[in-house]
């Protein structure tokens, strides 16, 4: 028998807390509910710190791996046909990262008061998006939750893939550029005004690089936080103005143009769109619903619109290639492709086979764009310390020439 205190709330609302005495956790909320509260908060007297200090902002995250990881599991319990309820009690009890833990035990309770899952789930939006629940409500409404869950779980894991490959072609330049800023911001700080002293004594007239170089640095010493400053209100200026619906449209519709990145962004938006909703649609989420998931999470409003016009031309009694056609963001390949799937019948397999054929492009694109930014990185970092270097080295090979 451990002692255990707990917080609860009556069914009028009262919040309550109090100790009792139980064998378990589980022991304790029976035991409530017997007594007609609710159980919220339960820890064992004795164990650890019961010091539970939450501070905004900085409480652990539910990650895509942390969603996986619960579904594959649940998935299992359910097929070998345990249930919903006990299946939540056990993942949370087991469950590390204690914001999702809070979250399940949360969702535990209510189903256990009537609600269904995906309603239990649509009340924690930050952990569960309307994808996730859609999901869910298509395999309840199917009696295929396992199924479901598992064709969740792949989407999910094929999401997380995608979004790493992206990640790593964007690390590697930001890191170099990061370095490159760092070390001629110390060569400028500390290593020039050595050389600027020295110069002060020869008397003659400096090269014009040189000049450049010790302004470089006089203004990067007298102006050091008027330059933060400015590169901030800079960085804030453009985030309102990417706030604002004008704005989003522009720069997204710029990223698709750049030169370089343009195609990769292309690329995802395509793998993430097609895998997404052919997911939906095999797993019996109507596509109208499907398709206005699928344009909330597509992270570009250029993507966004087109998808939008993809909905109203099926409510119209359209297909959805033409509209794709018509958008000019989707290439020609895909949407002849998913006109095929339509005419088939068998667009979700259609969709899904699109996306597998993008994820591959995703990955070659990653591998390109890499190989092709570590000499162009290279180049810059070694000119601009060189440039620096050669600059402050030039009254002093002038100075031996005179001398010679």
């Amino acid at each position: 028998m451990g002692k255990f205190a707990w917080e609860g709330t009556t069914k009028s609302g009262q919040s309550m807390k109090g100790e009792m005495e139980a064998p378990d956790d589980a022991a304790v909320q029976a035991q409530l509910r017997r007594q007609g509260i609710s159980p919220g908060k339960i820890k064992e007297r004795g164990k650890g710190f019961d010091l539970d200090i939450k501070i905004p902002g900085f409480e652990p995250k539910v990650t895509t791996k942390d969603l996986v990881i619960f579904i594959r599991q649940f998935a299992t319990m359910i097929d070998a046909g345990l249930p919903l309820v006990q299946c939540l009690d056990i993942l949370s009890k087991q469950q590390e990262n204690k914001t999702f833990k809070t979250i399940l035990l949360q969702v535990k309770e209510d189903v256990e008061s009537g609600s269904t899952f995906a309603d239990a789930l649509k009340k924690h939006p930050k952990a569960f998006d309307a994808l996730f629940v859609n999901f869910v409500a298509a395999g309840e409404i199917g009696g295929i939750l396992d199924t479901i869950l598992n064709r969740l779980a792949a989407y999910l894991e094929k999401a997380m893939k995608l979004k790493k490959q992206v990640k790593s072609a964007m690390t590697y330049p930001m890191t170099i550029v990061g370095i490159a800023v760092l070390v001629i911001a110390v060569i400028l700080v500390f290593v020039i005004p050595q050389f600027q002293s020295m110069f002060e004594g020869m008397g003659s007239q400096l090269p014009v690089p040189t000049l450049i170089v010790i302004w470089l640095s006089d203004a990067i010493q007298r102006y050091f936080f008027l330059i933060i400053g400015g590169g901030y209100a800079i960085v804030w200026i453009l985030k309102r103005i990417y706030g604002t619906p004008k704005g989003e449209l522009f720069f997204d519709a710029l990223f698709l143009k750049l030169p370089v990145m343009g195609p990769l962004v292309r690329k995802v938006a395509v793998a993430k769109f097609t895998r997404t909703l052919g997911t939906m649609i095999s797993s019996g989420v109507p596509i109208l619903d499907g398709l206005d998931i699928v344009a909330k999470t597509a992270g570009n409003k250029i993507v966004e619109n087109a998808i939008y016009k993809v909905a109203q031309s099926i409510s119209e009694g359209k297909t959805i290639a033409e509209p794709l056609a018509e958008s000019g963001v989707f290439p020609s390949m895909v949407c002849q492709m998913i006109a095929v799937g339509e005419q088939s019948g068998s667009i979700d397999t259609m969709l899904n086979k699109v996306a597998d054929f993008y994820d591959d492009e995703v990955d070659d694109a990653v591998g390109n764009l890499t190989a092709m930014m570590e000499p162009l990185l290279m180049v810059f970092l070694g000119t601009t310390v060189g440039g620096l270097v050669v600059a402050m080295y030039m009254p002093i090979f002038a100075m031996g020439d005179a001398l010679g």
